[in-house]
């Protein structure tokens, strides 16, 4: 059985509702009338870098800074924070510093830095960017799943096991949530939301615009940054 709308007594009421089905099969009020609430829950990426997660990008695992993402609703007003990936990145090409020592067949005092290309999605007006997501939601066991496009591009928002992710081939640009949980905080967090506010709601992304963005981040051996060249 569909939940009871939250009605709006001061807008009124109608019988304008249409029914769709979810994943599952299961019924989904979608709220087309003004005389329903509409909630809505909101994500924002913030541009303030909070600290940095190792992920494993082609065969090696390099560190990638990290930013604040809020996410709220309008109904609880309960705020919660976790960190998000802002940069993707693709493997370019390494190079190698010999040291004097080199000439001598003491190798293990040269130098191999690795230089990665980054792709990031970033709004290309306004300095905040908005995105409704709602439709494009996926859950499967333990990862969920928000596609958005911007600059003509896919993009994807995902929470999960980080060790785990695989960038789709569809997808060009992607933020990567980090909780410390392997994303179940973040999923239980919008999965209790979803169900206080009963019915499903609307779920908006917003984007804050950098002032400085990697353009090449350079690693050494062990996947430290040693160097990030900005745009």
């Amino acid at each position: 059985m569909s939940p009871i709308p939250e009605l709006n007594l001061n807008l009124g009421i109608t019988n304008s509702n249409s029914s769709l089905h979810g994943e599952n099969g299961e019924g989904v009020v979608v709220r087309t009338d003004s005389g329903l609430r509409k909630h809505t829950i909101t994500l924002l990426i913030s541009d303030q870098e909070v600290g940095n997660v190792n992920l494993k990008i082609g065969e090696k695992e390099v560190e990638v800074p990290t930013y604040k993402l809020t996410v709220t609703d309008d109904k609880t007003k309960e705020t919660e924070s976790y960190q998000v990936t802002r940069d993707t990145l693709s493997f370019v090409k390494s190079k190698t510093k010999k040291s004097f020592l080199s000439f001598f067949g003491f190798k293990r005092f040269d130098k191999t830095s690795f230089f990665y290309e980054n792709i990031a999605f970033e709004p290309s007006l306004e300095s905040v960017e908005k995105f409704d997501i709602s439709k494009h939601r996926k859950l499967s066991e333990e990862i969920l799943t928000y596609e958005l496009q911007g600059n003509d591009k896919k993009i994807l928002l995902y929470a999960g096991d980080i060790n785990e992710f695989e960038k789709p081939e569809n997808i060009e640009q992607y933020f990567i949530v980090v909780d410390n949980n392997k994303g179940r905080s973040f999923i239980g967090d919008i999965l209790y939301r979803e169900k206080f506010l009963k019915l499903t709601p609307k779920v908006e992304l917003e984007v804050i615009k950098r002032k400085k963005v990697p353009k090449n981040f350079e690693y050494d051996d062990k996947g430290n940054i040693k160097k990030l060249i900005y745009l």
